[in-house]
């Protein structure tokens, strides 16, 4: 047994090994500016049925997104959904000397589209939705449907003209005849988005997650006309996930995408990223109390198509660490190359607490031999991927949420940021978690068997965010202590960008009931990097494109323009990729892309480390 014990043990790795792991890196917090004028609220107002479960139902809804919303060249803009003022606000990011002209932080009016005071925003997705070459905000809900709204330009010189303010933006409906100057229309509870080109038509289609199924959820003067999830691992009565296409006369609903047994689930984070190199995104659907989903994409213009991918059944292998297969919470995901093999691996988040309730992260490592063997598996319903979460030492963190991968000390390696924490309070509410985890499914579909989850109650109120670092043996280190980052705050949202264009990632945290934060990345020992902003012809970002950097050694590292991968936070469209110690020359890069004919381009270029811009059409050319 002892012989057993060693054989099976893994590395450990000492504190002074972390100390000097830590000196790579160094974060300055500071406070990101809000519009006053608000009433401030510490729980939501809920359905009179879920009164007693109030702190549960008000657990989400904090997000944030980085990128360049005001046309300055660099993503140093934020969107932050807040629900102390339930308000989506557009706010400088607090850059020290900020190279471009700051603005005073405003809401975003959906006036003049119908309102009702029953709705909150949940998320916010920058992008360019009507292809003008300005950058746009989508901005999803619980209590309605999502709003585009649209960056005002000027009909004669096609320019914005408009100074950052609430006036610069006209709100659209995604979803039409929600009715006048009263919402009517349907009642969706969203937390999720992805923006990408499904299709492989070269238009960026939209999809939509939601949690609750369609009810009045924040309607407080409404007693009952809602309902729980009717299972803690296998719940198929969520709200689904909702397709919009691109198309010149606006985005069309498209119906029937997925099986029932993936549409209706409980979705709290998506991803959007192409796995195996043709240019058209897989998406993996987070999903709580059930199985998470990776679904190939067959699509093709005009026409959506998916299939589900599982990993292949191993009677040696736990059905919790196979990916489609396990009842593990989908809490969010983001894709990096974690190994540098040139495949995407992936990175899912679970509650995992100590004596609450121990589930566990996922770390999904590729095993395909290449991209061709990726796809050939994934079109025979295969997920080629092997959870590594306990080698890693990534299993276990807190009640996780968004997950964010990027290389903050530019040494080659992704560096994985998550939040956690559900709810602070002083009343410890895990006892009662516990008995419900244990409950009949036939009974927890009903709000009224759900234990007390009010103002006040503590649910992993005091976990932080944390830092993942890899470290000599290979594994990860979480560095968020060394680093200053463990404040005892529930957080939710993560979003990444190089706001001052320095070379190094910042990152800006969304935080359940309390002010979100920005991380400045003031590191002094950063390698060098490639950052790459790809645009199209108009401006826009174009969203799926792919750039591979080969180093000297022959490895490979990767880097795409993401349209908003995750559960509540949005990276910037900007590519940013390190180099580590072999950025003393020019790299070469591999760019691939579709144009918005649908056709695909690649283009190799030795780029000099730096920042770059191109702009993709039937060639790339820097500007």
């Amino acid at each position: 047994m002892v012989s057993t014990f060693y054989a099976v043990k893994l590395p450990t790795v000492s504190a002074a090994d972390d100390a000097k792991l830590a000196k790579n890196f160094a974060f300055q917090p500071m406070a990101i500016a809000m519009p006053g004028g608000f009433k401030q609220q510490t729980v939501r107002k809920v359905n009179k049925a879920y009164k007693h479960i109030e702190g549960w139902i008000s657990s989400v809804g904090a997000g944030v997104a980085m990128n360049d919303i005001d046309g300055d060249a660099l993503p140093n803009d934020l969107c932050v959904t807040d629900p102390q003022i339930d308000q989506a606000v557009v706010t400088p990011a607090p850059v020290p000397g900020r190279k471009s002209a700051t603005y005073a932080p405003f809401a975003l009016d959906p006036a003049p589209l119908p309102k009702s005071d029953y709705t909150a925003p949940i998320g916010c997705v920058p992008g360019d939705y009507n292809e003008d070459g300005a950058t746009d905000l989508l901005v999803y809900y619980w209590g309605r449907t999502p709003v585009i709204v649209q960056a005002k330009k000027d009909a004669s010189t096609g320019a914005v003209t408009t100074p950052m303010s609430a006036d610069r933006f006209t709100p659209v409906e995604l979803v039409p005849g929600v009715g006048t100057s009263v919402y009517t229309g349907p009642l969706w509870n969203s937390n999720a988005a992805a923006v990408a080109d499904f299709d492989g038509d070269g238009h960026n289609d939209i999809f939509i997650g939601n949690y609750f199924p369609d009810s009045p959820v924040l309607d407080h003067t409404k007693d009952g006309g809602v309902t729980m999830n009717d299972s803690l691992s296998h719940a198929q009565n969520g709200g689904g996930g909702h397709f919009f296409r691109w198309t010149p006369q606006g985005f069309k609903a498209v119906q029937g995408v997925l099986p029932d047994h993936i549409d209706r689930g409980w979705t709290l984070a998506a991803s959007a990223t192409d796995l195996d190199g043709d240019l058209r995104p897989e998406l993996y659907l987070a999903h709580d109390f059930g199985t998470s989903s990776l679904l190939y994409n067959k699509s093709r213009p005009g026409t959506f198509e998916f299939r589900e991918g599982k990993a292949k059944h191993s009677a040696l292998v736990p059905k919790s660490k196979e990916m489609g297969r396990s009842s593990f919470k989908g809490m969010g995901v983001d894709f990096g190359d974690l190994d540098n093999d040139g495949l995407y691996d992936a990175f899912v988040s679970n509650i995992t607490t100590s004596f609450g309730i121990q589930e566990s992260n996922f770390a999904f490592i590729g095993t395909a031999d290449d991209r061709a063997d990726l796809r050939a598996k994934l079109r025979k319903g295969e997920a080629p991927y092997t959870d590594k979460r306990a080698p890693l030492n990534l299993a276990w963190s807190g009640w996780g949420w968004d997950v964010k991968m990027g290389d903050f000390d530019n040494n080659g390696d992704q560096e994985i940021t998550q939040t956690t924490g559900f709810l602070k309070g002083k009343k410890n509410r895990w006892a009662q978690l516990q008995e419900l985890a244990t409950a009949n499914d036939a009974l927890i579909k009903n709000p009224y068997f759900w234990p007390n989850v009010e103002e006040g109650d503590d649910l992993a109120g005091d976990q932080h965010l944390r830092f993942f670092v890899k470290n000599e043996h290979g594994s990860y280190s979480n560095l968020a202590k060394q680093l200053g980052l463990a404040v005892p705050v529930p957080t939710r949202g993560i979003a990444t960008a190089d706001a001052d264009g320095d070379g190094r990632l910042d990152m800006a945290v969304a935080r359940q009931w309390e002010d979100a934060v920005f991380y400045c990345n003031m590191s002094e020992n950063a390698g060098g990097f490639l950052g790459l902003r790809l645009t199209d012809e108009a401006g826009s970002a174009v969203i799926g494109a792919q750039a591979t950097v080969t180093l000297s050694d022959g490895t490979t590292r990767l880097g795409r323009v993401d349209g908003g991968s995750g559960h509540s936070g949005k990276r910037s469209s900007d590519v940013h990729i390190g180099l580590g110690d072999q950025a003393d020359g020019p790299v070469q890069v591999e760019i691939v892309w579709r144009n918005r004919s649908g056709e695909v381009h690649s283009k190799e270029l030795q780029l000099s480390p730096g920042w770059h811009s191109l702009q993709l059409g039937t060639d790339a050319k820097e500007k």
